[in-house]
């Protein structure tokens, strides 16, 4: 199974920048998009039905705001909007997909870069979202929780881990949740296969960042302990260039 996470920063964008022609050249099973901004309505989905997807869409309330999607080629056996937790539902963060035994959370965590109000939201969504997770492993124990976490882990994970100590996106209380988060039974894919590699998944758009490679690893595939023998590889994929983000792509055994 082949499968990317993508922070497109807006679907329309993306695809004027070539998304669609460049998945059209890659064979992968399962897309999921984040920070979508847009509804169906608005959309032409017809170049994602002609490379065989069908797609399920949890927009945000807020028009050109957050939202996630779920493009695949398998149609999943159980489709669930949310989480059940209406400040975040209302925010298009969590769309959950059951292919048989395995659950696919496609999630875009709250960013926290707008000020102390939305900073403690994050933190609030971080400890609901662990609880949440926990107990649907209790049921679903075959996990893999993608999208922008919005959280570099490490300081191998963040270009400039000094000058961003005090930086929303790699606070210490964020990383520790990271700690907590790696520590209840979920792997980190690409650290699994590639322990020592240096990789980011974000850059801003200012100061040539991208072109300097100086960037943040934000963006995740986390995989439930139970699944640790199917892992194959997993990858940024840098020269995805229709965003900000770059994709994450995740590769399972059958």
């Amino acid at each position: 199974m082949q499968l990317i996470s993508y922070n497109i920063n807006g679907i329309r964008a993306a695809m004027r920048n070539g998304l669609t022609d460049w998945l059209s050249r890659n064979e992968f099973d399962i897309l999921c998009f984040q920070e979508v901004k847009a509804t169906t309505d608005v959309v032409d989905l017809a170049p994602f039905e002609q490379l065989g997807y069908q797609y399920h869409w949890h927009a945000a309330e807020k028009k050109g705001y957050s939202g996630v999607a779920t493009f695949s080629r398998m149609a999943p056996t159980n489709v669930i909007m949310g989480c059940g937790l209406a400040v975040y539902d209302c925010e298009g963060r969590i769309l959950r997909t059951d292919f048989g035994d395995l659950t696919l959370l496609n999630c875009y965590f709250p960013s926290g870069t707008t000020g102390e109000v939305r900073q403690a939201v994050k933190m609030e969504f971080l400890r609901d979202f662990f609880e949440y997770v926990q107990t649907l492993r209790q049921t679903r124990p075959n996990l893999i929780v993608v999208g922008d976490y919005n959280i570099a882990h490490t300081a191998q994970d963040i270009h400039d881990p000094v000058r961003n100590k005090n930086t929303t996106g790699f606070l210490p209380e964020e990383r520790a949740w990271m700690d907590q988060w790696f520590g209840s039974g979920m792997i980190d894919a690409f650290r699994h296969t590639h322990p020592n590699d240096v990789a980011y998944s974000w850059w801003s758009y200012r100061a040539g960042a991208r072109t300097s490679n100086k960037g943040w690893r934000i963006d995740y595939a986390s995989v439930s302990d139970p699944l640790r023998p199917r892992i194959v590889d997993c990858r940024m994929l840098p020269d995805a260039v229709h965003a900000d983000h770059c994709p994450v792509w995740l590769s399972l055994q059958d």
